[in-house]
């Protein structure tokens, strides 16, 4: 039996066939069409989903089911992409149209969270019955497991971890149009603000100017020793271990993982975070949730979708 998962991104769409024991085993991706009607966009899911089939040289029969990560809200039992941000995709029905090119069950979820069951499934969290992924990127994003499913909410709208408010005297305006969220301190981007606005000479140095800062620069500066480079990284994990603090607090998952572009930092990211969080977790309370980072990287969207059909049917 093998399944078929589908990460629908901005820039590309990628398709892997994933085997009984979750090994991809064939994958292909073609760029995403921005600005083209969902029509065209989902001609092109179905044509990676066919070309994978016929790579590993199987029946249509031999796949269990096509699970979509989606960069936007959905309803996953019915395959319903209710909206994405910058795509032409509002209430579109998956089960529906993919059918028109395969005969074969299909199943849509929010990005994020297929990226959370894939942690969950086969990666830092492998086994566990709840867990929080976090993706430290150019925002913040989140996927929730809860007694090995994902928790949508009760209206599919779960898991916004960037948008709890963190600093009530903030004049950083969200995407979401509030003021102080996490997402606005969390970020890599917002590590690089941070550094571009008060930056070192050695980070201007290292980076090759002012506005070529990368969030990379400031852990390369604090490695030479660079102490306003380790001022700021110190304020910073102190900000994404509010955050922490706040999902521990309220769910107390067995894990917090952290992925996303600082996921690459590994230890120099989770120690200090770590850290602070053991301050600010509730007295009385060890800290017995792990931190950890994320182990999969790209092949965690493709996983997660791919195993929906069999979350959604337990």
């Amino acid at each position: 039996m093998y399944f078929l998962g589908i990460d629908l991104g901005g820039t590309s769409i990628k398709a892997g066939l994933v085997d009984k024991n979750y090994n991809i085993v064939q994958t292909a991706t073609c760029p995403t069409k921005k600005e083209a009607t969902s029509d065209v966009i989902l001609e092109d899911m179905a044509n990676l989903c066919m070309e994978v089939i016929q790579k590993e040289q199987i029946p249509q029969s031999d796949v269990h089911s096509i699970g979509v990560g989606v960069p936007g809200p959905t309803i996953p039992s019915e395959g319903i992409i209710r909206h994405t941000t910058n795509l032409n995709f509002k209430n579109v029905n998956l089960k529906v149209a993919l059918r028109k090119y395969l005969d074969i069950e299909v199943y849509a979820e929010n990005d994020a969270n297929v990226a959370a069951l894939g942690e969950v499934l086969l990666g830092a969290a492998k086994g566990a019955k709840s867990a929080v992924v976090i993706t430290l990127g150019t925002g913040v994003g989140g996927g929730i497991i809860l007694d090995g499913k994902i928790y949508n909410g009760a209206f599919f709208g779960a898991g916004e971890i960037g948008h709890q408010v963190i600093n009530f005297e903030s004049d950083l305006i969200c995407g979401c149009r509030r003021l102080g969220c996490y997402e606005q301190y969390a970020s890599a981007t917002a590590l690089i603000r941070m550094a571009k606005e008060d930056p070192s000479q050695m980070m201007i140095d290292m980076a090759g100017g002012l506005n070529s800062i990368v969030a990379k620069t400031v852990f390369d500066a604090k490695d030479a020793g660079d102490k306003k480079a380790s001022e700021l990284l110190d304020k910073y994990f102190y900000y994404v271990s509010i955050g922490i603090a706040n999902l521990i607090n309220i769910l107390q998952p067995e894990y917090i993982i952290l992925g996303g572009a600082m996921s690459a930092q590994k230890e120099k990211l989770i120690e200090p975070i770590t850290h602070y969080v053991k301050q600010q977790t509730l007295k009385g309370l060890e800290l017995e949730t792990q931190i950890k980072v994320a182990t999969l990287g790209n092949s965690a969207g493709i996983i997660g979708a791919a195993l929906l059909g069999t979350t959604l049917q337990r």
